[in-house]
């Protein structure tokens, strides 16, 4: 990896902002291109934080400052990056189900969802059935539903609403699901298309379903 990209995804981790924006103006300007440095350098920094996050290793504070340096380079990279243009590849409905209102990871998720291409609409926290359908009523090209859960209490509800989005008649979008609560064997109990443990993992999955998709229309 180019050192610089290192020093990038080091900035990121220990949440210093002011170095990350200067590192990644340092990159644009040595001809780093802006895929490399969100692919080698901002990414595998936040997949470290919520693979941290996801074990319980990592703290708030330092999980929302490593968040928020990849935000501020990424706003750079728009800015100054000569040419660069990123094309969005997808729309994202994206909400916490009902009866849970952490919002932490799936803050995470929408900033990963936001920075790898994708427009992201976010219904936020406590979010019921209807207004899921409401929502993708709205959005008839959306591409991706992503249910966030934390709390077990609250995995009943996520199924449920999981169970109407297959129903939907009308459907292309893939389901998305995640958070504390779920797990890859709970996610295919429940009919959905995908599951990931960290915001990383999300976005890039997502990615892969949206192109697959693209590739099964074409067919």
């Amino acid at each position: 990896m180019n050192a610089i990209l290192e020093q990038i995804q080091k900035a990121i981790e220990q949440g210093h902002s002011q170095e990350t924006i200067e590192l990644v103006r340092s990159a644009i300007r040595d001809g780093v291109t802006a895929k490399e440095i969100v692919e080698e350098g901002m990414f595998p920094a936040m997949k470290v934080m919520t693979e941290g996050y996801k074990n319980g290793d990592g703290d708030i504070p330092r999980i929302l400052t490593t968040a928020r340096c990849i935000r501020k380079g990424f706003d750079i990279i728009e800015q100054e990056s000569e040419g660069y243009r990123q094309k969005k590849i997808g729309k994202v409905i994206l909400g916490t189900v009902e009866g849970d209102l952490h919002d932490l990871g799936k803050n995470l998720v929408g900033l990963m969802f936001r920075s790898s291409g994708f427009e992201v609409v976010d219904l936020g926290v406590d979010i019921s059935e209807k207004q899921f359908l409401k929502a993708i009523k709205e959005n008839p090209d959306v591409s991706i539903v992503c249910l966030s859960s934390l709390l077990n209490t609250s995995v009943q509800e996520m199924a449920q609403v999981v169970k109407k989005l297959r129903r939907n008649p009308n459907r292309t979008y893939k389901i998305l699901v995640g958070g504390g609560a779920v797990t890859r064997e709970l996610a295919e109990k429940m009919g959905a298309d995908a599951y990931t443990e960290t915001a990383a993992d999300c976005a890039m999955l997502a990615k892969k379903l949206v192109e697959e998709s693209t590739e099964e229309a074409k067919k």
